[in-house]
């Protein structure tokens, strides 16, 4: 049988609980994973049979089916995200798979598309995916937003203690001064994602038991720092270190070195997009940066009329031209402005003020400040005169983004 004849017998339709066992089958068939990998982490039959079960329960899931089995599937969580300082609606997207038979028939495209415009009607104006193929992502209109930058640190390399009017105390996961602390660091932390239940129970899905907070309280009894670890094998391994100041920041790493004769070293995950090995006195720490987390604008007219623009100047226009693969309404031109308090309208169409060409991949991580308009113009990515880099430069926010969860 040909693939037209394939492709014309399939059909569209949600994802219901009682899909859950095909969903299941067909993620852990795309990425490869066994029963036997699962219970060496803890895991027992019946939780991974409901691993996902959230998915279904809380997620926008669709699929094509091919009479009453499961071909290829995508699904958008409801979540939440801070770009600078403004807390946007957000369709986090997983649970993208397609069994081999029914590849190159062009149902993830077409998957995606429906996912956009959902996503579109929803109100969720950007979308944050976990790449398994940046390139493939970046064909969509993803785009690298964030990094994850993994360090080692020998037990020699410990920093010294700082006496600091604190201490820190280990707390169940559930604590609450835990999750009202990192609801604190979100709302000022650019690039954050909003943690509810459903954003907490991903933030844990894959952890053993044994995985420890340690929240730091400063001398006024408030949580100002946590670190998420696990001991392992005479290794600390760090999850998760947010601090709101300074003190908080030695707090923590007091902690962490008073485990100085239980391990060799300390290993753990960084996102927020700077070095650690300038904050230790001895810095000759090794270090690796990868890229973590993609996103994709999916109304610009939408992200626009939010977005904090730095200091907009009244009266001065933006023409963008823009690509994008996917998405229709957000191909063409449109002009950005700005009124006298600084509020900003983006208008479809319109082809007044400095003229500036890109594809919706660069305008998001350009937008989301992962990359600056400069350095996007040096490299080809952004094709304007000097006078609009210049304006892009002055009204784009310069915080860098922190992106630590995984869905």
């Amino acid at each position: 049988m040909t693939n037209q004849a394939i492709r014309e017998r399939l059909v569209i339709r949600p994802l219901k609980m009682e899909h859950l066992a095909q969903f299941n089958d067909l993620q852990r068939y795309a990425f490869q994973v066994t029963n036997r990998e699962l219970s060496e982490v803890g895991w027992g039959e019946d939780e991974i049979r409901q691993s996902k079960s959230p998915v279904l329960r809380k997620a926008e899931v669709l699929g094509w089916f091919d009479g009453d089995k499961l071909a290829s599937q995508i699904a958008v969580y409801p979540m939440r995200v801070n770009v600078h300082g403004t807390i946007y609606s957000m369709g986090g997207v997983t649970g993208v798979a397609t069994y081999p038979e029914y590849a190159g028939m062009g149902l993830m495209h077409e998957l995606m598309m429906r996912a956009l415009e959902d996503m579109r009607a929803r109100g969720q104006s950007i979308s944050f995916l976990y790449p398994y193929s940046i390139p493939f992502y970046r064909k969509k209109g993803w785009e690298i937003v964030s990094d994850k930058m993994t360090f080692t640190i020998k037990d020699t390399q410990l920093p010294r203690r700082v006496e600091v009017p604190g201490m820190v105390e280990r707390v169940p996961q559930d604590n609450g001064d835990f999750k009202k602390l990192y609801d604190t660091f979100s709302a000022q932390r650019h690039g954050a994602l909003q943690r509810d239940r459903l954003a907490w129970e991903e933030y844990w899905r894959w952890d053993v038991d044994d995985t420890t907070v340690a929240l730091y309280y400063d001398g006024k009894g408030q949580a100002t720092g946590y670190v998420v670890y696990l001991l392992e094998n005479d290794i600390f391994r760090v999850k998760e270190l947010i601090y709101l100041n300074e003190e908080a920041r030695h707090g923590i790493w007091n902690y962490i070195s008073a485990h100085f004769s239980m391990v060799d070293e300390v290993k753990g995950d960084n996102y927020t997009g700077e070095t650690m090995a300038f904050l230790l006195e001895d810095s000759e720490i090794s270090e690796t940066i990868c890229p973590y987390i993609m996103a994709r604008i999916v109304d610009l007219e939408c992200f626009i009329s939010q977005f904090p623009f730095s200091a907009p100047p009244a009266g001065k226009k933006l023409h963008l031209v823009v690509k994008d693969p996917m998405a229709a309404w957000n191909q063409g031109d449109f002009s950005i402005s700005w009124d006298a308090e600084g509020n900003a309208s983006c208008v479809r169409g319109s082809t007044e003020g400095e003229r500036v060409e890109t594809d919706i991949q660069t305008l998001t991580t350009m937008l989301m400040s992962y990359r600056r308009p400069s350095y996007l113009a040096r490299i080809e990515r952004l094709k304007g005169a000097p006078a609009a880099i210049r304006l892009l430069e002055a009204v784009i926010p310069s915080d860098e983004p922190y992106f630590s969860d995984y869905f």
